[in-house]
């Protein structure tokens, strides 16, 4: 082939298209495994948050109930019989 100054630009174009090809073709597998990765990281993360944040919620309500029964019970005073 002859040097760059006496391709077109059609030519040079295609050069680096063929080029861009066989960087993707050669590195795909790296590039995949790298993606998997991310994925099940990002998947691992929101899903760690879900569930922190169910889990708080039913702490919550549950601290609630317990404030319930403590007033209700605070309020009928001591079970004493004197």
């Amino acid at each position: 082939m002859a040097s760059n100054e006496q391709l077109t630009a059609a030519q040079k174009q295609l050069l680096r298209k063929r080029q861009d090809l066989d960087f993707w073709k050669k590195n795909a597998l790296k590039i995949r495994s790298r993606n998997r990765i991310a994925g099940l990281a990002i998947g691992a993360f929101v899903i760690g948050m879900f569930s922190y944040t169910i889990l708080s919620v039913k702490q919550e309500r549950i601290m609630e109930d317990i404030d319930n029964e403590a007033k209700i019970n605070y309020i009928r005073g001591p079970r004493t019989n004197s």
